[in-house]
């Protein structure tokens, strides 16, 4: 009998993996707690290992494939020799469990499934799967026009999937236009790169004059340009894990919220002379140097408990905002794979030891490919420090469904005026950007200017 290797849930939002290497292969012996293969998410990369002893039989999904998660992507027996059953869907094709795509139940007393295509004709309502949503969702269509290939007719995820492939490919320009002049951009031949739809082609299937635009603006337009012939290309990247999803992330923030950024300087002396206090008398106890981005973690957690309206999220599908319970605050960490954000969970319950040696701890499976899955989901607010590459101010983009993110620059010597006479003073400033449909703009500004005071005045962590 051959058993399936399942490629496992990998944390609560992670939905699919891409199996970098196979450790063990075809025909070798495997023990329980073997590491059978190796697997990438979008947030790190993971051993799966064996739950039972026997013979890797068979590879059912290779090495930079990627599958959802609870996919078969093996096969093991108990004796090397053991035949495999051919009926056994798995033998000869990846099959997912059947709870990621199941036809949903219907009444124990309705007896036999019922035809859902016949009952969407009823009642118009639309049977799809929960993935096949969320991807609709995603990708901006609507699951009206799209013919389900699941069970009776039930919409699944490469449905969705094969319908945005099949769509037109036309600039963003070119989308707006044929939906203002209620052009079917099926009906459009593209004249752009690669028979990208572009702006004149939507007019030219509409019928309507250009509008009264200069004409060199309409040929100096971007998607109008054809590459010079002499143009050379040093290194090709793919678009994929970690890099691709940053890239979806960002831009999905910035389409979806409505950033706005205040920026503060503030006197950072104090916060200076308790990091090299801290410093010191904890060196022994932490075995390392105390970070400023323990200290503020640590503040910036105490500001999200004073200010809770901070460390909220907005639910677009029902309309609400919450505001959570739970102060998770993420660290963004610069790694060779890409931009990772590991948090550190309840922060306002931990003192500045615990939370500097979880930092340590995160950062150290960040840049080793070892993050935990649940560690990168779930944080409630985000600090982006970029004070080490002599940034003073940037306009950090949040990390959605985050309401707000911090950016911190460096720390420099400064004149200031304090009590009218001028000083040197340690100086930084600070970059809040914050989600304008969640918060407006003087409780962000309140909010910010308790992080200046705590910063200004630490010994209030201990109020």
């Amino acid at each position: 009998m051959a058993y399936e290797v399942i490629l496992p849930k990998l944390g609560q939002t992670v939905e699919e993996g891409r199996i970098v290497e196979w450790v063990k292969q075809e025909g070798d012996a495997v023990d329980r707690g073997d590491v059978l293969f190796t697997v990438e998410t979008d947030k790190a990369v993971l051993d799966v290992e064996a739950t039972r002893r026997g013979f890797l039989r068979k590879i059912l999904v290779g090495e930079g494939e990627t599958r959802p998660v609870l996919t078969v992507v093996g096969l093991i027996t108990r004796k090397a020799d053991e035949p495999l059953d051919e009926a056994n869907p798995a033998a000869s094709a990846p099959a997912e469990v059947a709870t990621a795509e199941a036809a949903p139940a219907t009444d124990a007393a309705s007896g036999p499934l019922a035809d859902t295509s016949e009952a969407a004709a009823q009642t118009g309502r639309i049977f799809a799967s929960p993935r096949a949503r969320k991807a609709a969702r995603e990708s901006g269509v609507a699951l009206a026009g799209i013919d389900g290939s699941g069970p009776n007719g039930r919409i699944v995820e490469k449905d969705v999937l094969a319908y945005v492939a099949a769509q037109p490919k036309a600039s963003p320009v070119a989308k707006r236009l044929a939906e203002s002049l209620g052009v079917d951009l099926r009906a459009v031949a593209g004249s752009g790169p690669g028979g990208r739809i572009v702006k004149a082609d939507v007019r030219t299937a509409a019928d309507v004059a250009p509008a009264a635009e200069p004409a060199p603006a309409e040929i100096a337009a971007p998607e109008a340009i054809a590459p010079a012939a002499t143009t050379g290309v040093l290194t090709e990247t793919s678009l994929s894990g970690v890099r691709a999803v940053i890239a979806e992330r960002m831009h999905a923030s910035h389409q979806i919220t409505a950033p706005v950024t205040l920026t503060m300087e503030v006197d950072a002396t104090a916060l200076v002379a308790l990091r090299e206090s801290l410093k010191a008398s904890l060196a022994k106890e932490l075995g390392f140097n105390l970070g400023y981005n323990d200290l503020l973690v640590k503040l910036a957690a105490k500001a999200l408990r004073e200010f809770p309206y901070m460390n909220a999220q907005l639910d677009d599908e029902a309309g609400v905002i919450r505001q959570l319970d739970a102060v998770h605050v993420g660290l963004a960490i610069d790694t060779e794979r890409g931009l990772l954000v590991p948090h550190v969970s309840d922060a306002d319950k931990k003192g500045v030891v615990e939370i500097a040696k979880d930092i340590r701890a995160m950062v150290e499976r960040a840049r080793t490919g070892r993050s935990l899955p649940d560690e990168l989901a779930g944080g409630t607010f985000t600090i982006t420090n970029l004070g080490m590459y002599d940034v003073d101010g940037f306009t950090p983009i949040i990390n959605h469904p985050e309401s707000a993110i911090l950016g911190v620059g460096r720390i420099k010597a400064a004149p200031a005026v304090v009590d009218g006479e001028v000083a040197v003073r340690q100086m930084m400033w600070l970059s809040l950007t914050f989600d304008h449909r969640l918060v407006d703009g003087a409780p962000a500004s309140r909010f910010m200017q308790y992080v200046k005071r705590l910063i200004e005045e630490p010994y209030l962590l201990l109020a």
